[in-house]
């Protein structure tokens, strides 16, 4: 029998927040699912379907993404991976988790590193697609990538959002392109692609993801610079599953991940992009059941 994904929606006073998202499973092993851009708890929907019967997994819609309130109608720089990390805290708290493994994917990868840093004995392992790390350095703005990011610097422009949700053709156009441009496996783009654009056309849904950039905008610079303290390395049980023909995260950036994540188990998806989770979801479900099915990772 398959199944219920059901929708939830939490308050969080001391957040501000009305949380919305995806959960399902009644399992001992609760899953916290952290969504990237352009994302929502949606994105989640295969890989939920497939582990339900495994665990109790929860996929909110990160603060300014997805359904989560009060909507972002405005540019602003205050939803940074720290403010993520207390929100999800104060989540777990409401939903009475004391200690969950943590499955992340690009803009939650960071969320999750926050997590980790900011509660490690509430955290029982670490899995990420694409893992957006320190480690990558000066390589996410090298000459021969800036034609890969140049995104980042869009969305933090006042009036970006305006342009893309000008038009629902516009939108369109602009979300098929990183989502087949990210893509190795193109066959789940176009149906899924009208989902995406009546959901990023919401008021708000624009804006609030674009805010993440602007919020990490010089985080990320220092990093590039060089001017980032040195920290521990994490020393949760990681596992770190990145495919391969992903061009804006880059599998070959994986190469420093041993020096920041200190109980690291690495592979490569040869036939994934950087939606390994939606491309993928089949190898995605059972990759994350195999690791926190581990008792280390429990």
């Amino acid at each position: 029998m398959a199944e219920t994904i059901d929708a939830f929606s939490v308050g969080l006073p001391g957040a501000g927040l009305q949380v919305h998202g995806l959960q399902a499973g009644r399992a001992a092993v609760p899953l916290l699912l952290l969504h990237g851009w352009p994302e929502w708890s949606h994105a989640w929907r295969p890989v939920m379907s497939r582990l339900a019967h495994r665990f109790e997994l929860m996929a909110p819609d990160l603060r300014g993404f997805g359904d989560t309130e009060p909507a972002v109608l405005a540019p602003s720089r205050d939803a940074g991976p720290d403010r993520h990390a207390a929100d999800l805290l104060e989540l777990a708290d409401a939903r009475g988790w004391s200690r969950f493994g943590v499955v992340s994917h690009d803009v939650g990868s960071f969320v999750a590193q926050a997590l980790a840093r900011r509660a490690p004995e509430r955290v029982s392992g670490l899995f990420f697609f694409n893992c957006a790390y320190p480690g990558i350095g000066a390589r996410w703005f090298a000459p021969r990538q800036v034609g890969e990011v140049w995104y980042q610097f869009f969305h933090q422009l006042p009036w970006a959002a305006e342009l893309v949700g000008s038009s629902r053709e516009a939108c369109r156009i602009y979300l098929r392109h990183f989502l087949s441009h990210w893509s190795h496996q193109q066959g789940w783009i176009e149906p899924a692609l009208d989902t995406w654009v009546d959901h990023f056309m919401k008021p708000g849904r624009l804006q609030g993801g674009f805010n993440w950039y602007g919020s990490v905008y010089e985080a990320r610079l220092a990093v590039i610079e060089g001017r980032t303290p040195p920290t521990a390395p994490i020393a949760l049980p990681t596992r770190v599953l990145w495919g391969a023909h992903d061009p804006v995260l880059k599998a070959e950036w994986a190469d420093r991940l041993g020096e920041f994540f200190t109980d690291l188990q690495f592979d490569v998806q040869p036939e994934a992009g950087h939606f390994v989770h939606l491309e993928q979801p089949e190898v995605a479900a059972e990759a994350i059941a195999s690791f926190f099915e581990r008792p280390a990772a429990r």
